[in-house]
Order: structure tokens, then C-alpha cells, then sequence
């Protein structure tokens, strides 16, 4: 399996970290935007991040504007509205492409390790019910789409843009990779 600890990002403040840091901690990797109807699920995820995050659990928010620029804000400003709608205290990075031909390095790998999503659904039906195109797997889907990867690094799931964090899917898959 492929890891992601070797891939370099940057964080919402511009300092330039590898993903290594990370090692031996769960992360639920997760595309933000601030102005989408699932922008609310940063609620759920920061209150997922407090119930677990002694236990070894790293919420990682990724900003990107590849979806009806739902993200235009610059990285400041991403900040600033997470911390005052939604007081995360989750590591937020610089804001990246997640899909199409400028793809983050990070998105690349996490999409070919793990190419189809968990609870691909109403959500897809949605989109196209109001007429856009939805990306076909491997590409990432929407907004607030999940990557949960284990303490090596490497990519066990990929949970569908309206998988919110309380869904049993996604808390009983933590749970389990927490508990080896």
C-alpha cells in the first residue's frame, strides 16, 4: 500500500510541513469550502476531532475551490470564518486543487489508493438534478468528501461528500483503526 507520509504540504499560515508528522496518529483527510450546502459538517467533524482526538484521531481540512467556487476566500479568510462559524481547532492547510489536471500531489495519491467512495448516494442525484456533472470516480466527488487513513499512512476508506463525521460508517471506521 502506498503511503502519504512523504508528501510536503502547507499549512493555512504558509509553513511547509511533510505529512510524516503525522505518523502513528489516524487522520480523517477531508476537502472544505466555505460557502456550499455541506459547509455545516464542519460542526460535526470539529465535534468528532474533540471526542477522539486524545485517542489518536487528526482531522486534516484541505480549502478548495474546485467545486462552483465555493471556496473563494483567501487562506486568512478560510481561517477566520472556520474559527468564528465553527470554533475548529483542527489543523486546516493551504487552500489546494483537488481534482483536474493541477491536482494537489496529496489528492492524486489519496484517489488512486483508494479510487471509489463508501455511501455513494443521493448526493450524486442531487448534483445532477441540478444539472452539473458530477466527476466519475477516481476524481473526487464534491466538497467534504473523507479519506480516512491509518496510523502507517496509508488510505482505508473514502466516504461520499454527504457521509457526515457522525455517521456510523465513518465513526466505526475510526474506532477501529484508533483501536490497532
Amino acid at each position: 500500500m502506498t503511503s502519504i507520509s512523504h508528501i510536503s504540504i502547507k499549512t493555512i499560515q504558509g509553513e511547509e510541513i511533510k505529512l510524516d508528522q503525522f505518523a502513528g496518529k489516524v487522520l480523517l483527510i477531508v476537502n472544505t469550502a466555505s460557502k456550499c450546502g455541506l459547509t455545516p459538517q464542519y460542526e460535526g467533524l470539529e465535534k468528532l476531532y474533540r471526542e477522539k482526538k486524545d485517542q489518536g484521531l487528526e482531522i486534516l481540512g484541505f480549502p478548495a475551490n474546485n467545486f462552483l467556487e465555493q471556496e473563494p476566500g483567501s487562506n486568512e479568510e478560510i481561517q477566520q470564518f472556520c474559527s468564528l462559524n465553527y470554533d475548529v481547532s483542527f489543523p486546516l492547510f493551504a487552500k489546494i486543487s483537488v481534482a483536474g489536471p493541477d491536482k494537489h500531489p496529496l489528492y492524486q495519491t489519496l484517489t488512486t489508493a483508494q479510487p471509489e467512495r463508501i455511501g455513494e448516494g443521493p448526493w450524486w442525484k442531487d448534483l445532477v438534478d441540478y444539472g452539473l456533472t458530477p466527476n466519475e470516480p477516481p476524481e473526487v466527488l464534491w466538497n467534504f468528501e473523507k479519506f480516512l487513513v491509518n496510523k502507517q499512512g496509508q488510505v482505508v476508506a473514502r466516504f461520499a461528500p454527504d457521509i457526515t463525521a457522525d455517521d456510523p460508517r465513518i465513526v466505526d471506521a475510526v474506532n477501529a483503526e484508533l483501536a490497532k
